[in-house]
């Protein structure tokens, strides 16, 4: 039987750890109790045999005292401040045994129970403004769909071009009282979405006045009442928005000012369509995000209570009291469970959600709100991946055996297959171990209780765990031995290159087939996020960045190797170079060469565009300071192309000092921004005040490999290599270590990144809200 520690440890909130119980601690104090009465007793217990008038005088005044008063008393103490509520203290009304650890241990458990307390009325207020803000930025959208539902009855035409869709609005919004309820509606948003969006093309837009102060349709529909000015903000996340915005600021500055004046001064206002379609869609993240934090507040509520009652029993258990009753009933009319505000507001959140965004389908509304978060492990999973990993191992050591007696990887040996199918190889090999590396980094994750699925933002439907990871790169590395397995004996046995060369295309566009695979199969949902990122990559920085995006970019500038490899496959097929062997054609062509400059730097030229954008949305500093990181990455990687063309020591030197500048600077962002390391203050000597794995030596290992791994740049300048075997392989070598410090990497970033989670007790995100409130401005 599973333990309840390991339970309360799995089943609580990770971000909120240190907010519940700490139930570790309070064992502790009781193992304390427990023995210090265990050496309290040994001389008592003789002292009690030999004399029964004195057990029989401590019976009779025990039971005196347990009618006359209890053990213990709570006090209830009324703070004035609101954000603290209740707090309360425990007073002893006996002699315990070992009273000085008895008093240890309830000044912790009041302690416990006044944060608990004070951590659930804060939170329960945050859930409970959210709410209410949601709510009325749901009304807000009920008006003015209702707007759009009337323009399109009465027939009002446009009088903003197409061009103008993405100019901005404000209109009246009262601030203390919501516009209006939904249920004193004319029709619910359901029916208004299924009006709104078979509008025509010319129906996107729509003109507002103001008439005494209130915010009116030209055909004279109200649409709020007087308060303040709102405006309708939507986050710039695709290109299309993005450039539509910039051209507003292009064209907003072209335009005469007195003109705009005197448009305001008419009180003639323009609202988009689109941007409503993308108001209602923050919208309903916004509930899904909010009832899924009621949700996380419910189960602190539960699991607290149960820490509590095994923690109260474990007590009685030692000091044979009968504490219990007492302290649970103080436990149970405080406020974390006393108040039932949580739960009225999760039903209210649920209706609201049924209502409008499910067309009074619950069930469909819970696919939303109550996603399923596990899916049944198969043993057949496990079953496959040993399978696919003997077979691969198999496979493995046949090519290399074949290739050893063949002599292909030896120095000046058959050129051609090392020119041609090698690369094919090393596409593969890196491609396939960052897979599995990540594979191991979720694995890591999940056992030190990381939580990677809410920093990528994954759905938990949509989760690929570890097993499915290795099960991919075991089954995918299998068919690519085999292929070249099968490739390689057929040129033993007297086939040309031009005959067999196919087999590798055909392993390419297999895999690339399968990657855009539309139908359901094969994790389809993870192909088409992994394409979705890649898409936002590639179109940095007209996609908003996310965690996830970012990621991604970083994990693509540890495989430039890879890229190149890739692009002179891709040469090497599309040409046709295959079926006459001439490999050399690619590196004769120009474009060919310019474009294989240009991947070296892509990778570090898309994320520095990352940090340029995060800087546009954010106005940090420090990503324009990231931002030269990359920057630096690029110049090494330039100098390092013009030394491979031009082998002189001027730019040995450039490639030194330029590589020298980039090392140190990714050095200092790995360990301080990255991992937060090296912190001068902290309580574990040049690491943080908080880790995730209990021996500090792991840390220190991990630092001194990343700057050991960091330094394979040295290789270009001593053109190190192994006696009797092609560079390639050497090439190979090395970037395989990069790809494992890529590796190591990722599990401190996103440890760094749980951590400053966790510091500011974030479990949901937060999502912006479409309407804001604007000061009047002064003309």
């Amino acid at each position: 039987m599973v333990k309840f520690s390991k339970q309360f440890e799995g089943q609580l909130i990770p971000e909120w750890k240190e907010a519940f119980v700490d139930y570790c601690q309070l064992k502790k104090d009781i193992k304390r109790i427990q023995l210090l009465n265990n050496i309290n007793n040994e001389p008592n217990n003789h002292q009690m045999t030999s004399s029964p008038f004195s057990l029989l005088r401590k019976f009779s005044l025990f039971g005196h005292q347990q009618r006359d008063h209890e053990p213990i008393q709570v006090h209830r103490k009324l703070v004035s401040s609101t954000s603290k509520g209740d707090m309360y203290e425990t007073q002893l009304l006996e002699q315990f045994a070992d009273t000085d650890a008895t008093k240890e241990f309830f000044a912790c458990l009041d302690q416990n129970l006044n944060k608990v307390n004070k951590f659930y009325r804060t939170k329960e207020k945050e859930f409970l403004d959210r709410g209410e803000s949601l709510k009325k930025q749901m009304d807000i959208l009920i008006e003015l769909k209702s707007a759009f539902m009337e323009k399109k009855v009465k027939g009002s035409s446009s009088q903003y071009s197409k061009e103008e869709e993405s100019v901005s609005c404000t209109f009246s919004s009262s601030e203390d009282d919501s516009i209006r309820s939904s249920r004193e509606q004319t029709c619910d948003l359901e029916k208004i979405e299924e009006d709104f969006t078979q509008s025509n093309e010319d129906e996107k837009s729509m003109n507002l006045k103001w008439v005494d102060g209130k915010l009116r349709t030209l055909s004279g529909h109200l649409v709020s009442s007087k308060g303040k000015n709102v405006k309708i903000n939507i986050p710039l996340t695709t290109p299309s928005q993005t450039l539509s915005e910039i051209s507003y600021l292009v064209m907003e500055d072209l335009f005469n000012q007195s003109s705009k004046k005197s448009n305001l001064e008419n009180g003639v206002l323009h609202l988009n369509k689109t941007r409503l379609h993308h108001a209602e869609k923050m919208i309903k993240g916004g509930f899904i995000e909010l009832y899924k934090g009621l949700g996380y507040l419910n189960d602190y509520r539960n699991l607290n209570l149960l820490a509590f009652l095994k923690i109260l029993k474990k007590f009685d258990k030692v000091t044979e009291k009968q504490i219990l009753p007492i302290y649970l009933k103080v436990v149970e009319s405080s406020y974390f469970n006393n108040s039932d505000k949580v739960v009225k507001f999760m039903d209210e959140v649920e209706e609201v959600f049924v209502k409008n965004f499910a067309k009074d389908d619950h069930r469909k509304a819970m696919k939303y709100l109550r996603p399923i978060h596990h899916r049944k492990e198969s043993h057949a999973l496990t079953f496959f991946i040993g399978l696919f990993t003997g077979c691969f191992f198999a496979l493995f050591v046949g090519y290399v055996l074949m290739a050893h007696l063949t002599g292909l990887y030896k120095r000046h040996q058959n050129s051609l297959y090392m020119e041609t199918v090698y690369p094919v190889l090393s596409v593969f090999s890196l491609m396939f171990l960052h897979f599995f590396l990540y594979g191991c980094n979720i694995f890591a994750w999940r056992k030190t209780r990381i939580n990677y699925k809410f920093i990528f933002e994954i759905a938990p439907t949509k989760e690929l765990k570890y097993r499915d990871v290795f099960l991919i790169c075991t089954m995918s590395m299998t068919a690519v031995v085999g292929v070249l397995f099968f490739h390689l004996t057929l040129l033993t046995k007297g086939y040309t290159y031009a005959q067999v060369q196919i087999l590798l295309g055909l392993l390419f566009l297999a895999f690339l087939l399968l990657l855009v695979c539309p139908f359901n199969i094969i994790y389809r949902s993870s192909r088409y996020r992994f394409l979705c990122v890649i898409r936002n990559i590639i179109w940095s920085p007209l996609y908003k960045v996310v965690m996830l995006d970012f990621f991604m970019a970083d994990q693509l500038c540890s495989q430039v190797p890879m890229l190149r490899n890739l692009e002179f496959v891709a040469c090497y097929y599309i040409t046709g170079s295959f079926k006459t062997q001439d490999y050399g054609y690619c590196m004769r062509v120009k474009n060919y060469r310019d474009f294989a400059y240009a991947v070296s730097f892509l990778p570090y030229y898309w994320r520095a565009m990352q940090c340029a954008r995060r800087w546009f949305d954010e106005g940090e500093t420090s990503h324009l300071i990231n931002l030269g990181k990359y920057v630096s990455a690029m110049l090494a990687a330039g100098a390092k192309v013009a030394y491979e063309k031009d082998k002189s020591v001027g730019w040995l030197c450039v490639v030194v000092i330029m590589s020298s500048v980039a090392t140190l600077y990714q050095l200092y962002w790995d360990f301080v921004k990255d991992w937060g390391l090296l912190q001068m203050n902290s309580k574990n000597p040049w690491l943080r005040n908080e880790l995730m794995l209990r021996r500090k030596a792991i840390y220190y290992f991990s630092m001194v490999l990343n700057i050991t791994l960091r330094l394979a740049w040295l290789q270009t300048v001593l053109h190190s290599c192994f006696e009797n075997v092609d560079y390639r392989v050497t090439s190979l070598f090395l970037a395989a270590l990069e790809v494992i410090r890529r590796g190591l990497w990722n599990f401190y970033r996103l440890e760094n990144e749980h951590l400053n989670n966790a510091g500011k007790f974030r479990a949901v995100k937060t999502v912006p809200l479409p309407f804001h409130e604007v000061e009047d401005e002064e003309d």
